[in-house]
């Protein structure tokens, strides 16, 4: 709750005026049996039509303003919910766009998408239903409680007892059932992770037919989440019958004892009605705060969901070893080890090269030899485990964030667009870019033809994901986003693997010509792609095994030798 205030500021006033009208609606509502008392016993018993008027009157305006006050307490109390769900929204997705590769691989990218919709959603669903009933309730239980002593101390008693014992009932299921709900949302991260794993990789599941396999799989993690969630909704399911039944029997008590009072005259007809409706109300408002209780047990359980998230610091980069280096290399790796987890295996082990400003270096290697990881160490996506890693001979490690990324531009393995326009996702590279400068990237990018052919052509729509685009054409399109930058550092993560030779051969002309000669890293499994590099590093299990030239390569190295055999004909022709 501390840590919700923060959200709330600028909402103080309508988080005071919301409970405030509730109140007054329940004021209202609590000197409605009075009313009916007085027709009883001073308008019906006396014959007295005046009085019984007035006090229907009496009871008209109070339903109205009544009435009028619910409608102010839901305004105020929904646009504060709406209000703090949208800050709390906007600082979440600020805090998770500081966040290193590390913590999101840690976190999970489902359960970071179930806490910023399904758990914020609770959140403010919490956040309304209490600034509308939180204080409602108590109030018109105990203040229920306080006219019935003004009615009759003796039987009030009846109230207490039923108080007592509706709140070990109802606070007894809140402890119990608090932990099944953090339960069950951790189950619903499982179920979202295993579709959202499956609509990404559709296309591989049905490659090998493993529909049945998935299905199975999700109907597992699906029937864990609802065997929990029923088990959760049984528990919250008795708060109503105990209620009920507990009340019933209290509402026995009272006409019982009422009827011996009003035999001996201690009691009028007007005030047994008048506490029998109060024990109604009492009834209803426990219901009331029952279900109001497992709501905020939800928002509770979500809430801690939430700011566990906003309390995770952003992986702190480790201790640069060195700060800087003489060599006049623009990328220099000295002695650099990496593993994903404080206890698993190295991913790279050793690795040492340096590369000069405008240099082209080309990256190959086996599937997992660690190929993107080497290259998600250069801009500092990941800090090296041990080692250092230098850019234009300053530790990786010392630069800011913006000013390192506002270096390079990456094309990473997989393409990736976003729901718009050609013009608007390439000006990701650059925001002030001209359309001579995003058509002169589509032409480098070897894309312009294929967007000239596209209605409204800079302005054609890019649906999410690039749908509407063929795997070539989105590799394209994002390798334009980058030339667009113009960066010092350019990375190209296997990104061409859906080019045909001729596209591919073009591409490589053009980036060889560009007028600002970016510093250039290849990765890619084809030797054709970088054979033609400055400097070729090949990988072998985490560790450099090659290094130098084609030329070089193949007469030094074997892993090497393999690659471009396995590729090329012995006259050197593709196969």
């Amino acid at each position: 709750m501390k840590k919700l205030l923060k959200f709330l500021k600028g909402y103080y006033l309508q988080s005071v005026l919301a409970p405030t009208f509730k109140m007054l609606e329940a004021l209202f509502e609590l000197l409605v049996p009075l009313a009916v008392a007085a027709i009883i016993d001073k308008g019906i018993n006396q014959n007295n039509r005046s009085v019984v008027l007035s006090m229907c009157g009496i009871m008209i305006a109070l339903g109205v303003i009544g009435l009028i006050c619910a409608i102010c307490a839901q305004f105020f109390a929904a646009r504060a919910a709406v209000g703090v769900a949208t800050r709390v929204r906007s600082a979440l997705f600020s805090h998770i766009q500081k966040f290193s590769y590390k913590n999101t691989d840690k976190i999970g990218t489902s359960t970071l998408i179930t806490r910023m919709t399904g758990d914020i959603n609770s959140m403010q669903t919490g956040v309304n239903m209490f600034l509308r009933l939180f204080m409602r309730s108590p109030f018109i239980v105990f203040g229920a409680m306080v006219m019935a002593f003004t009615i009759s101390p003796r039987l009030s008693l009846i109230f207490l007892g039923v108080i007592a014992i509706l709140m070990v009932v109802v606070f007894g299921i809140m402890l119990i059932s608090i932990p099944i709900y953090k339960k069950s949302q951790a189950k619903l991260d499982r179920v979202v992770g295993k579709v959202r794993e499956n609509y990404n990789g559709a296309r591989v599941i049905r490659a090998f037919n493993k529909e049945g396999a998935e299905i199975e799989e999700f109907d597992k993690r699906n029937d864990a989440l609802t065997k929990i969630q029923i088990f959760a909704g049984r528990i919250s399911a008795l708060m109503n019958p105990l209620t009920y039944v507990i009340i019933n029997l209290a509402i026995i008590l009272l006409i019982r004892a009422g009827a011996i009072s009003v035999n001996s005259g201690n009691l009028t007809q007007g005030e047994l009605l008048a506490l029998y409706n109060y024990m109604s109300q009492i009834l209803v408002e426990l219901i009331k705060l029952a279900s109001l209780i497992i709501t905020l047990n939800k928002a509770s359980a979500s809430g801690k969901r939430v700011f566990a998230i906003l309390d995770t610091e952003p992986e702190e980069k480790r201790t640069a070893e060195a700060k800087s280096t003489d060599n006049g290399s623009a990328v220099c790796f000295d002695n650099v080890s990496f593993r994903y987890h404080k206890d698993g295996d190295e991913a790279l082990s050793n690795i040492s090269f340096s590369v000069n400003k405008g240099e082209t270096v080309g990256i190959i290697g086996g599937t997992g030899s660690g190929k993107s990881t080497l290259i998600n160490l250069i801009p500092a996506f990941y800090a090296p485990t041990s080692g250092n890693v230098f850019i234009n001979e300053k530790n990786a490690l010392l630069y800011g964030k913006k000013e390192l990324n506002g270096m390079f531009a990456v094309v990473p393995q997989k393409a990736v667009l976003f729901k718009g326009t050609v013009r608007s996702n390439l000006l990701f590279g650059k925001n002030d870019a001209t359309d001579e400068e995003l058509l002169d990237a589509l032409s480098k990018a070897q894309a312009l033809d294929f967007v000239n052919e596209l209605e409204n052509k800079l302005d054609a729509t890019v649906e999410q994901n690039g749908r509407n685009l063929s795997g070539g054409q989105k590799q394209r399109l994002t390798i334009a986003r980058a030339l667009v930058r113009k960066p010092q550092f350019l990375i190209l993560d296997d990104s061409a693997s859906a080019l045909d030779y001729a596209t591919e051969s073009r591409l490589r002309s053009a980036l060889s010509s560009l007028d600002y000669s970016p510093t250039t890293f290849i990765v890619s499994q084809r030797a054709s792609s970088i054979m033609h590099a400055d400097k070729i590093l090949v990988l072998d299990d985490g560790e450099v095994v090659g290094m130098g030239t084609h030329a070089e390569l193949l007469e030094s190295c074997d892993v090497y030798k393999d690659i471009y055999r396995s590729q090329f004909s012995e006259g050197g022709e593709a196969k």
